[in-house]
């Protein structure tokens, strides 16, 4: 289990999609990538990263290596036992054993380590062997290891491959007002409208700002001759917090026309 302090701190789905993409690939993914994938800004998926290794969720970027072919390393998955109580500090010792490249503490059962160590032959194996038990736990079983495959967690992935709603990043302010970051849908009412048109139109919220547009990676000042195109990044501020009604204007206006289903 982790050791940061995420209890207070709750994913939203920006968050939990940019976890999928960095369980998926972490070395390949980058911020822009993910942002293009989810509909929001780099600098919203940049701080979000940010906010997730503070609170201790994003906990590391680790290589997967193939010691096998690397240098005819063999991988070894020994199952072991700490008494109750000490598990957490078995884990430690084990740690510092050469060889050990993962320590798994589980929470119940006989075998409640699972440590995973690399040696350069069953000689040296057998050297990790007898170090785990000079760090005081029983190795109840061992068994080579073939191969290990890893996949991001489906539930923080998209839910099909195409997204009608956009995402929209919200940070809220003193006094009730919100600042918002929205992508564009390509069927929303306001794509094509000018600032000045959409507020006639009611496609802006009364006291709704827009204070920046980003697109083509340029940010851009809004004027009231701006026009809005889909896929544009929109920063809008909301005095009153209108929340998701200041976001209408930019949804997906069939899946919005569709009547809701009886109760």
């Amino acid at each position: 289990m982790g050791s940061g302090n995420g209890g207070d701190y709750r994913l939203d789905e920006i968050d939990r999609r940019i976890v999928y993409a960095l369980m998926a690939d972490a070395r390949n993914t980058s911020a822009p990538a993910i942002a293009e994938e989810v509909s929001v800004s780099g600098a919203t998926i940049r701080n979000r990263i940010a906010q997730l290794e503070e609170h201790g969720i994003l906990e590391g970027y680790h290589a997967t290596v193939d010691f096998e072919g690397a240098d005819g390393s063999l991988m070894n998955l020994f199952l072991c036992h700490a008494p109750f109580g000490d598990v957490e500090g078995a884990a430690r010792r084990i740690g510092t054993i050469p060889g050990v490249i993962n320590v798994r503490e589980l929470m119940g059962g006989r075998m409640n380590l699972h440590v995973l160590a690399v040696g350069a032959d069953t000689s040296d194996l057998r050297r990790i062997g007898r170090d785990l038990e000079n760090a005081d736990v029983e190795i109840e079983d061992e068994v080579l290891l073939q191969n290990e495959h890893h996949f991001p967690y489906t539930p923080y992935g998209p839910a099909d491959q195409r997204r009608l709603e956009p995402l929209a990043d919200y940070i809220s302010l003193t006094g009730g007002a919100e600042v918002v970051e929205v992508t564009v849908h390509e069927t929303a009412p306001i794509a094509g409208c000018t600032l000045e048109r959409a507020a006639e139109d009611g496609l802006l919220e009364d006291h709704t700002l827009v204070i920046a547009i980003e697109r083509d990676d340029a940010v851009l000042t809004p004027h009231g001759d701006t026009e809005i195109r889909p896929h544009d990044v929109v920063t809008v501020f909301s005095p009153d917090g209108a929340g998701e009604a200041a976001l209408e204007g930019f949804e997906d206006s069939e899946e919005r026309s569709q009547p809701s289903s009886p109760t």
